[in-house]
């Protein structure tokens, strides 16, 4: 049994493959620095992340995107010879015109190196890439303000598209028609779309034809896959699908979905990727396994997989090696030289930049959250001198909903620690500052129950005090940011006065606790 999500924590979009044994999913980021995650699996129930495809600033540059802008609902597919991505680049999301740059990379392997990408169009986000029977290639994206699906063809040789742009699909009626997959499947040409919108409405919906350029006929018991907004155990937000065969023959469907606790519509994970087993029926449409329409928290393994083993929830990085591990995240471009892990050999310095504010040059390296009772700790050695100097553990969901638990320093240049929270970009002092001895080592600790979040820092290692903030997530929400991406755990530095001060994070450890289904 496969227990879902199988990607949990700010994963969604999911576009899956299967190359032999192996199974791949891609997902967005979003702002977040690299661009689209990369999985692996041989089950469909474990995954292991593997190094992005888009990590040179010549691939991708989100300098200045805006919260929630960058990559959007990347496409991984396979035509036998090479790996194609195809992704958005969002510029701009607000107003009549959205600025969605589409482009498309290609590897051999499916760890690299991957190419240099190539503009596409600008027509609409949530590209993907039909490879055909007979050799030929199309492009799919949904057309911007949500009017149907485009299809023009791509020509691999010359590197561009080629030919008439067609809308071949307006949507079924639901609306917000976006995330479209066209699959050659028998006779038919299905058409897979997310529509309702990637709230609790949201769902997965079919069409078909004879011929790529349509006419599509709709399914009529769409949609294939929702949520039930009556029943807030099983999974919410449930659509953006797409579809993979197993060497066995069998169907599934992953999609995005996400998890509110305790019946409130209060999504401080994001959204996630889950997995439903499905099946052709006698008329030619896609079905859940075991009836309905509305998500499952479990799905029924494929035949002849031996189901994987579960790892400890609890992660220490003690910075041994010279590169970060695939898990961490920054914002909008790499950090370059304003990280090391070589300038003190066990520790990694962040020099500070912009503060977590900027749409720009921020030091933060970040793991998102991905259960809802998690923690996070660290030591960390920081000399300030002034306010405008700070260093610690950021608790955040974008540039505007934060908290910032770390060492600072007063006017007169003395040493302090303060809880900073911004909310929509209101910040406030969560705490009186603590006075600290100069120079000191310090351990911070975040616990969070996904309601409420607490501060806890040591001087030793071994006594640990609490600062008496006690922190509301909500602000950390999709809801409350309206954002599309998650909260996240991370380390951070900002020195406003240019001086690039820096500060050395001897470890960093994670725990999502899970509940298991």
């Amino acid at each position: 049994m496969i227990c879902n999500p199988i990607l949990k924590g700010f994963c969604p979009d999911p576009s899956i493959i299967r190359v032999g044994e192996d199974y791949y999913i891609a997902t967005s980021t979003f702002e977040w620095w690299p661009g689209v995650r990369l999985w692996h699996s041989r089950d469909l129930a474990c995954w292991e992340q593997l190094p992005s495809p888009l990590n040179r600033l010549t691939q991708l540059n989100m300098l200045g995107d805006p919260t929630s802008g960058g990559i959007w609902a990347p496409d991984i597919s396979y035509d036998g010879k090479r790996f194609y991505l195809v992704y958005t680049d969002v510029k701009t999301k607000k107003g009549r015109y959205y600025n969605n740059h589409n482009y498309v990379v290609w590897a051999e392997d499916i760890r690299g190196p991957w190419s240099e990408p190539v503009y596409l169009n600008s027509t609409g986000f949530d590209p993907s890439m039909l490879h055909d029977r007979d050799g030929r290639k199309y492009l799919v994206n949904m057309r911007n303000g949500f009017k149907g699906v485009l299809v023009q063809e791509f020509d691999p040789a010359a590197g561009k598209l080629t030919g008439e742009v067609k809308n071949v699909f307006p949507g079924t009626g639901i609306g917000f028609t976006e995330g479209p997959h066209i699959y050659h499947i028998g006779e038919w040409y299905y058409c897979l779309v997310a529509e309702g919108g990637t709230g609790y409405g949201h769902c997965v919906s079919m069409a078909r034809s004879r011929s790529v350029w349509g006419p599509y006929e709709t399914d009529p018991d769409n949609p294939v896959l929702t949520s039930d907004g009556n029943n807030m155990t099983k999974l919410q937000k449930a659509g953006h699908g797409d579809l993979v065969r197993t060497q066995n023959g069998e169907w599934y469907l992953v999609h995005l979905c996400a998890r509110p606790p305790h019946g409130q519509k209060k999504c401080l994970l994001g959204r996630e990727t889950a997995i439903q087993k499905v099946f052709w029926n006698d008329e030619g449409w896609l079905r859940l396994c075991g009836g309905g329409r509305t998500a499952k928290n479990t799905a029924e393994s494929p035949k002849g997989m031996e189901e994987c083993s579960l790892s400890s929830p609890a992660v220490r990085d003690d910075f041994d090696s010279e590169n970060l591990q695939v898990r961490y995240s920054c914002p909008r471009v790499p950090l370059e030289n304003c990280a090391s892990l070589t300038s003190r050999k066990g520790w990694l310095r962040l020099y500070g930049q912009e503060s977590l504010n900027s749409l720009h040059h921020v030091s933060l390296v970040a793991v998102r959250q991905s259960e809802y009772h998690a923690w996070a700790e660290t030591c960390m050695e920081f000399l300030p001198s002034c306010p405008e100097q700070l260093a610690g553990l950021a608790y955040m969901y974008d540039a505007a909903n934060f908290y910032l638990f770390g060492k600072t320093a007063d006017d007169d240049g003395k040493e302090q620690l303060t809880v900073v929270k911004s909310d929509q970009l209101a910040v406030t002092d969560e705490i009186e500052p603590i006075p600290l001895p100069a120079g000191c080592r310090i351990w911070l600790r975040m616990e969070s129950d996904g309601d409420r979040a607490v501060c806890l820092y040591s001087l030793d290692g071994q006594e640990w005090k609490d600062t008496g903030a006690v922190l509301d997530t909500e602000i950390l929400t999709d809801e409350h940011c309206r954002g599309f991406t998650g909260a996240h755990f991370g380390m951070y530095c900002h020195d406003m006065t240019g001086q690039k001060k820096y500060a050395d994070f001897d470890y960093f450890s994670i725990c999502n606790q899970s509940d298991m289904c």
